[in-house]
């Protein structure tokens, strides 16, 4: 297959005739017209089992040679009031299309058709694509392909087949147009789908290997790394794969101890890296000495990150290790609002998940895949996040987040509670679990809130939306 160590943004291409749209029954309409006109009985059941060729060439052996062209251009001027509403979509089109966008990809279709016709099918039938390339056949086809950055295009067809191959994309061939398994293995395609409603899991398989593909070798180019390790889902994968390209001895992890990391989180950490052979290192941060920090305004994860890196990267060096690599994901560097993220470039820190273009959909499955026991562990932020900016971070704030949070699990544990946050307010405490578990039992609720004033806060109340991860953000106008 194409070599996609280096994975750019998705972009997937799509031919239309019998790939996304059933073309025979409009295509047969038009010819009858056309047949009608010009006195001419095309066999039309012959012509649409196996459409594909540009017009003029199906046209050609039942037409003198000068009258083609003129043909071609009236079949084209009859097409709408006689194709348009008669062409159904195929099954499995809209899906495909939205598996794409599902992987925040663009979608271009690219096709041998009349590119106004096109336009209509794709209007009439809500068919949502980024870009329309018409008038282009079979090699013709890579232009547009490579323009875009199409690494995948779908088609039904031997010269669809050819249009991918020239453009470097994997191509992918569907059994809805006329070619059969075996002529389109011979081109050379790559994957052969029996219908567009296998697409959807083909793509998500496929992204995951590349990406888990690219990840290895950005790993292994490396040479040796520092994980910067939390313990949650992303930096445990990414210190899982980090063993697995660059071996045991060549890969530490560092997880930094502070008032803001839970104590209930360190010891299943620990556990888990010592599993996989590496060295764990625990330094002390301070980020509490940092004014920017303490002050809580937006940026205070900046101030937070940039503690950790200052920290762990004298460490990489004093052993010999070229990065310090963080868990940084794709869906994080788009999430909006992270400076975390920001101080932690600025130190030079390298992000193998998010330069793979691994999602936080991927991490997990990879992570199952994989048999890494946090594949399903609920996301857990710093106990910093849970208080409202603006109000002071202090060690006696933590404390209290973190003591709340433990009593609420402990009456929640048999109600499959998943996500919880004790927001701190400054004056009260806001609780988020799981939108499935509310509204809670009246008599549950009054002991869940008693337990979060025990803790330490004047009041509190439970949130009716539910957990939302960054919720503190809606305060600053943040997405």
């Amino acid at each position: 297959m194409p070599d996609e160590s280096l994975p750019g943004p998705l972009v997937v291409g799509f031919d239309l005739d019998l790939t996304l749209i059933d073309t025979a029954p409009g295509f047969g309409a038009v010819l009858r017209a056309l047949g009608a006109e010009l006195g001419v009985d095309f066999p039309v059941a012959d012509m649409t089992a196996r459409l594909g060729p540009p017009l003029e060439t199906l046209l050609a052996p039942y037409l003198d040679p000068e009258v083609v062209p003129a043909a071609g251009d009236r079949f084209r001027a009859l097409y709408p009031d006689h194709a348009i509403a008669g062409v159904p979509v195929l099954p499995g089109a809209h899906e495909a299309l939205a598996a794409v966008r599902h992987h925040g990809g663009r979608t271009v279709v690219v096709t041998g058709k009349f590119p106004e016709n096109a336009r209509l099918h794709l209007d009439h039938l809500d068919l949502d694509v980024d870009v329309l390339e018409g008038w282009v056949w079979g090699v013709g086809k890579a232009d547009a392909l490579v323009r875009e950055g199409a690494s995948v295009y779908v088609g039904d067809h031997v010269h669809d087949v050819e249009g991918a191959l020239a453009a470097g994309a994997t191509s992918v061939s569907v059994l809805s147009g006329g070619c059969t398994r075996e002529e389109l293995l011979a081109a050379g395609t790559h994957v052969v789908l029996d219908d567009l409603g296998q697409f959807p899991d083909w793509l998500a398989e496929h992204l995951l290997t590349t990406r888990l593909a690219a990840l290895e070798a950005d790993l292994r180019r490396r040479g040796s790394v520092l994980v910067a390790y939390s313990g949650g889902a992303d930096s445990a994968l990414l210190l899982a794969a980090a063993v697995r390209a660059l071996g045991p001895g060549n890969v530490a992890a560092a997880t930094g101890y502070s008032h803001s990391l839970p104590q209930s989180e360190r010891g299943p950490a620990l556990d888990f890296a010592r599993s996989l052979g590496v060295q764990v290192l625990t330094p002390q941060t301070r980020e509490m000495e940092r004014e920017g920090y303490r002050a809580n305004s937006g940026e205070r994860c900046f101030f937070c990150k940039a503690e950790l890196l200052d920290v762990l990267t004298p460490l990489a060096a004093e052993r010999g290790l070229a990065h310090v690599a963080t868990g940084t994901n794709a869906d994080d560097a788009v999430a909006g609002f992270r400076p975390g993220i920001r101080a932690a470039a600025e130190r030079g820190a390298i992000t193998p998940l998010l330069d793979a273009g691994l999602t936080k959909e991927q991490v997990r499955a990879a992570s199952r895949r994989w048999g890494l026991p946090t594949w399903d562990k609920p996301a857990a932020a710093c106990l910093s996040s849970r208080i409202a900016y603006g109000v002071q971070v202090t060690p006696h704030a933590l404390a209290r987040v973190e003591r709340a949070e433990e009593a609420v699990r402990d009456l929640l544990a048999d109600a499959a509670l998943r996500d919880l946050r004790v927001r701190d307010l400054g004056d009260r405490a806001s609780v988020e679990v799981d939108v499935a578990l509310l509204p809670l039992p009246p008599d549950v609720e009054a002991e869940v809130l008693a337990a979060v004033r025990v803790a330490g806060f004047g009041a509190a109340a439970v949130d009716p939306r539910g957990f939302r991860s960054g919720s503190l953000n809606e305060r600053l106008g943040q997405p």
